[in-house]
């Protein structure tokens, strides 16, 4: 009898069992993820296209033209990605915290909303690398070159690195002047530059396809090579070492 009621336990925490099984692997690709993976796929191409009708002018002379002769056309133009990336940046923040999919409206008020700080921030890290790049071309085969063009190098990373982290803070720091914002940005990014390298490496990353690639690289690798890059900013920006508390940080 023992044995009996034993037995009829076992088999019917086996059929329990069983009975669950189905029902995990029902939740597991349950509504909530496909709704999550078609989610984050439109959230991605959809900001790709937002970006590269942002910075119109500019993907149009990166494609249908020389960079290297139509560079000061590009360097006019190029001002444009700061706004759109501050866009961008405040579309993955909307999308990471609730899971907001209202890609268009998100885009064009940030885009509306902080497009003069980010024309500013786009025109001030431009005319530095121009700036450096000119330099570096008149020192290229002098002598001096050999100790001036590693400075410029190095000044022209800091402009981009210190430009990426003041766009990607300047959502969360909208009563900031933006004197306020660009120290924040370079304070903490050289301070950590150990993780800001990895920003500069993940855009080059993308420029270097965006240029030999422009489809593929404005068409499915911008988002998610650019959602790589807010991430290390913002951990940039908010995990600062207890030196550098004295210097603004993004709200907690």
């Amino acid at each position: 009898m023992g044995i009996a009621g034993a037995s009829g336990s076992a088999g019917a925490a086996a059929g329990a069992a069983g009975a669950a099984a189905p029902r995990r692997r029902r939740t597991l690709l349950g509504p909530e993820t496909y709704e999550l993976v078609f989610g984050t796929v439109y959230t991605g191409l959809m900001t790709n296209l937002l970006l590269a009708v942002a910075c119109l002018p500019l993907v149009v002379l990166v494609v249908a033209t020389d960079v290297a002769t139509t560079w000061p056309l590009a360097a006019l133009a190029a001002p444009l990605l700061g706004p759109a990336l501050v866009a961008a940046f405040v579309v993955f923040g909307a999308f990471s915290a609730d899971g907001s999919t209202a890609v268009v409206r998100t885009f064009a008020r940030a885009w509306r909303r902080h497009l003069r700080r980010g024309l500013a921030i786009g025109a001030l890290a431009t005319g530095a690398v121009v700036v450096a790049a000119v330099d570096m071309a008149f020192f290229w085969g002098r002598t001096a070159g050999a100790a001036a063009i590693p400075v410029l190098v190095t000044l022209a990373a800091v402009a981009v690195l210190t430009a990426l982290l003041a766009l990607a803070a300047v959502p969360e720091m909208p009563g900031a002047r933006l004197r306020d914002v660009l120290l924040a940005a370079l304070v903490l990014g050289v301070r950590r530059w150990y993780l800001s390298a990895g920003a500069l490496v993940v855009l080059g990353l993308l420029a270097g396809v965006v240029a030999t690639r422009p489809a593929v690289g404005l068409g499915f690798a911008a988002a998610p090579l650019l959602f790589a890059t807010w991430g290390v900013c913002r951990f940039v920006l908010r995990a600062a070492p207890p030196s550098a508390r004295s210097a603004p940080t993004l709200p907690r």
